[in-house]
Parts: C-alpha cells; sequence; structure tokens
C-alpha cells in the first residue's frame, strides 16, 4: 500500500506542472495588429487579419499549401476538371472528398451551393469576386450529387483565374445547416457568422474580445490536424509592446515589429527573424482628374522621377522591401521588375516646367496612421516622401487619417495625392491589372480617374488568355504602358517581418499572407 500511496501522491503533485507545460506547447500566441478585422464571415471578410483568421476555420474546394502558391492543390475537392460548354463558356466540376463540419454534419456538394449563392445575395464586399470577377450568378453553381458540384463559368471568365480566387475567402464553404439555422431577418447568418463559426477547418471559433484577442481550438472534426490545438492572436498595435511582449514570453510570434527592432532579433539567437514574402506594393496615388495638377502626364512622371527608391528601401525599410515600379509584384506571372525611374531630380524640374509650373505647386497629401509595408511608421515614409518632393519644387501637404476614413475619401475620388497599400485579392496577375489599369473596373484607376482604353483593352485581353507565355506578353505591354503614363508612383514591395521566439518551429507565411498553424510546433 505505500508504494500505491506514494505513486498516487507524485502523480497528484505533478500532475499540474505537466498539465501546464502541455498546454504551454499546444498554445500558440500572436501578437499582432488586428484594427482592421470587422468580421470572420468568409463571404463578407476583406481585411488582413481576417483572411489570416478564416483561411484556419473554413476549408475551400481548393488551396495553396505553405507559401508555394505556384500550384493550386485539392481541398475540400479531391479533383475537378474543366469542360467547354456549348454556346460558350466552361464548366467546372469538383469532386468532393469526405469531410466534416464542426457541427458534426458531413460537407456536402450542396453545402457549396449554399456557400456560393449566399455571397452572391448578400452583396458584400466581396461579392464582385464572384459576381463580377467569375460571372457567377444565383443557379450557376449546381449539386449534382452529394460529391459532385459543377460550375458554370460564362464567355469570357478564365477558369485559371477563378480556381485562384476560389483559394481566397469568398470561397470558403460554410455549413449551410448551421449557417440557416442562425438567419435573422433574411441576413443570411452574417449577423452570427461574424462573431461565430460554422467550418470544416483545422480550428474553430472560440471567442472574438473585439479590441482585446480572437481565440481559436482545434476543430475535432477535421481531417487536418497538428501539434497546436489553440491559437490565441492578442490585439497588440503598437511595435515595441509587442516587441516587450515577445522578449518576456507572453507571446510567440510578433507580427509588427519596426525594421530596426527586426534587425536586432536577428542577431539574437533567443528569436526567429522571418523576412516573409508579400505581394503588396506601397504607391502614391495620383488623382488625375480634370483641374487637377496630376492630369498631366508629365507632372505624373516628375513624382516618379523625383522619388528616392534606394533611400526608402535600405534607409528607412533596412532592406525590408525591393524597389518596384510596374503593377504586378515579384512572384506572379508577368511581374516586370524593368526600372523606368531613375532617381533624378532635375529632370523632374524640367518636366514640371513643361507642364506649365517652373516655379512648382502645391498639393494635399493624405496619408493613413500606423504602419506601412515593411514596418515603417507610415508618418516617416510620408515624411521622407514629402522631402523628395519638395527637392523638384511639389510641396506636399500632409494630413494624416486614419486608414477607414482615408479609404473614404479615396474610393471617392476625393484624394489628390495619397499614400496607401494595395494587394490583390488572390495569387493571380489579374488581381492587379483589372484593379489599377481597367478604369470600367471602377477600383484603383477608377479612384485616381484615370481612363486608358489601351490599358483597359490589355487587362481585359490578359484576364481571358489562357496561354501563360501570352499573358506574360501582355502583362509585358501593360506595365510598361501604366509605369510610363499611369497614376501611380510605386514605392517599393514590401517584405512583412515576422519574429518568432526560437522555439516555435514551422511559422510559414505565404505572400498571400495565410499561415497553416497545423504546421506550426513548439519546443521547449
Amino acid at each position: 500500500m505505500r508504494v500505491y500511496r506514494w505513486l498516487f501522491l507524485t502523480l497528484v503533485l505533478t500532475s499540474p506542472v505537466a498539465l501546464a507545460q502541455d498546454a504551454r506547447l499546444s498554445t500558440l500566441v500572436i501578437g499582432a495588429d488586428l484594427g482592421d478585422l470587422i468580421t470572420l464571415d468568409p463571404g463578407v471578410s476583406y481585411e488582413f487579419s481576417g483572411s489570416l483568421i478564416i483561411d484556419n476555420l473554413y476549408e475551400t474546394l481548393v488551396r495553396f499549401e505553405g507559401d508555394d502558391l505556384t500550384e493550386v492543390r485539392p481541398g475540400l475537392a479531391e479533383s475537378w476538371e474543366v469542360a467547354e460548354r456549348d454556346g460558350g463558356g466552361n464548366t467546372l466540376s469538383f469532386t468532393l472528398r469526405d469531410a466534416t463540419f464542426s457541427s458534426g454534419n458531413p460537407v456536402t456538394a450542396q453545402d457549396v451551393v449554399y456557400s456560393f449563392d449566399r455571397v452572391i445575395g448578400l452583396e458584400s464586399p466581396s461579392s464582385f469576386l464572384l459576381t463580377d470577377v467569375a460571372g457567377l450568378e444565383v443557379g450557376a453553381t449546381v449539386a449534382v450529387d452529394d460529391r459532385t458540384v459543377q460550375l458554370s463559368l460564362p464567355e469570357g471568365v478564365n477558369p485559371t483565374i477563378i480556381l485562384n480566387l476560389l483559394t481566397f475567402n469568398v470561397g470558403g464553404i460554410v455549413d449551410s445547416q448551421t449557417v440557416q439555422a442562425n438567419e435573422q431577418d433574411g441576413d443570411f447568418g452574417t449577423a452570427w457568422l461574424t462573431e461565430n463559426s460554422a467550418g470544416s477547418g483545422p480550428y474553430t471559433l472560440v471567442r472574438w474580445d473585439r479590441g482585446a484577442q480572437v481565440a481559436l481550438e482545434a476543430n475535432p472534426n477535421a481531417s487536418r490536424t497538428g501539434s497546436i490545438t489553440r491559437v490565441i492572436l492578442r490585439n497588440i498595435q503598437e511595435s515595441s509592446a509587442q516587441r516587450a511582449a515577445l522578449e518576456s514570453g507572453e507571446i510567440d510570434v510578433a507580427y509588427d515589429l519596426t525594421p530596426d527592432a527586426f534587425k536586432a532579433a536577428e542577431s539574437d539567437d533567443r528569436f526567429s527573424a522571418l523576412r516573409t514574402d508579400t505581394f503588396r506594393m506601397q504607391y502614391l496615388g495620383m488623382n488625375s482628374g480634370e483641374g487637377s495638377p496630376f492630369a498631366d502626364v508629365r507632372v505624373r512622371q516628375a513624382v516618379r522621377y523625383a522619388l528616392d527608391q534606394d533611400g526608402i528601401v535600405d534607409g528607412l525599410l533596412g532592406g525590408l522591401g525591393r524597389p518596384m515600379q510596374t503593377i504586378i509584384p515579384v512572384g506572379l506571372l508577368g511581374a516586370n521588375e524593368t526600372v523606368f525611374y531613375e532617381r533624378d531630380p532635375e529632370r523632374a524640374r524640367e518636366l514640371l516646367a513643361e507642364a506649365g509650373y517652373p516655379d512648382g505647386l502645391s498639393v494635399e497629401y493624405l496619408v493613413p496612421t500606423g504602419a506601412c509595408g515593411g514596418g515603417v511608421p507610415c508618418a516617416d515614409l510620408a515624411a521622407k516622401v514629402q522631402s523628395d518632393l519638395a527637392e523638384v519644387g511639389i510641396t506636399a501637404n500632409i494630413t494624416q487619417t486614419v486608414q477607414a476614413e482615408l479609404l473614404d475619401i479615396y474610393r471617392a475620388q476625393g484624394a489628390q495625392l495619397v499614400m496607401i497599400e494595395w494587394s490583390p485579392d488572390f495569387p493571380d496577375p489579374d488581381g492587379n491589372a483589372t484593379p489599377l489599369a481597367d478604369f470600367s473596373a471602377e477600383s484603383l484607376a477608377w479612384r485616381n480617374v484615370w481612363e486608358d482604353a489601351e490599358a483597359s483593352r490589355l487587362a481585359q485581353e490578359a484576364a481571358l488568355t489562357t496561354d501563360p507565355e501570352a499573358r506574360v506578353a501582355l502583362y509585358e505591354e501593360l506595365t510598361t504602358l501604366v509605369a510610363e503614363t499611369g497614376p501611380y508612383a510605386i514605392l517599393f514591395q514590401p517584405f512583412k517581418p515576422i519574429v518568432t521566439l526560437a522555439t516555435v518551429e514551422g511559422f510559414v507565411r505565404s505572400a498571400q499572407g495565410n499561415v497553416d498553424f497545423t504546421a506550426v510546433s513548439k519546443t521547449e
């Protein structure tokens, strides 16, 4: 009896410690600026933070693995095929694998139909991806049987682009039974899905304390699992606070360190410093509407000649970015790395004089608060640009505002000169080419009041072209045209600096911003 009593006492005394250790190793805590998080409904979410979380709550028909965005792989669909339809267009047919939602309900083709029709019916900020880009309408997605679903794509829609698009939030398949049970006044369940999850992904949403944190737990019915069974994303907006929390061990991952803090972490063996790729571009938008000084292409070119890109990338960013002058980022088909403008203040002044501004000009300069690409404070980047422009005679009067307010002004064509970021919604060059070049898309070209018939034609033709070499040739023409005459002065393509504790392994962020938490593990 003494032996058993001793063994029991030992287990009682050590179990809490062992349990705490297990919990620590199975919990991943991320510190990040979650200020853009509005909703966790996959049919509505259009923000960076939301995409990171939603990708782990929901599965899509097809997906990318890790940071490889070159090949679409099976997701909920184990296979698919494209077939031309009589009368034009194509049919995308998907065969589903066996999968189960977190509720225990099986994933069926009917859930896919409901999910896509729901996005269309919501008319959310993301709905245009299915309606305008994919050309879908209610009824275009059909369940042939429980495991087979077909999408009818109209003529003029490129199936390759649609497969890439379906990896984004709007492609997330929701549990139709659960969502319909939580509908309120015909809202398609969006009020409930804002703060709840109904997916088959590796995690479920436990709670979202707005302004504080988001907590996820492993989905017991998921087909993809890992050693991390709990993920906590803490809303820490200040870089200095993230750094302090990382150094104290309160968080395992810091998402928003400044270039200086990142550089310090690179030489500290307590941490792993990751320069992760992005498809983002930091740029200046120039309103080219009638009456604006930027209506003259020579003024737009003067701005581009005035900018000190090397000073921005090497100085402010500490190398956490690459110079970029065209509208398709490195990593996507059709990227054009040609340097069209070397810094030349004298040439910039000549162009301004030719345009009728020999004594320079003054413009309003809208700038967001917070951090910009590469972790550099937007205020610092704005000041550098302001200084470069002042050297050639352009006085840029800074008005700094929160991004939500800035976007309202910009989206109404009300910004004269604006500094902001852009990233494609899905990893295909059309995700940049159409919004930045085609005025009729009513996106960035529209916001900057730049209407060029040839740019629109090239963007539309490239979107319809399936041959990769032909697409590259079209994008070379388009990127050259926009670089020479467009309304953008592109500053750089940033890296995303992420620092983890050295005990964190397998943390891989794709250029699209996704992280598979099941691939992450922690050591003692």
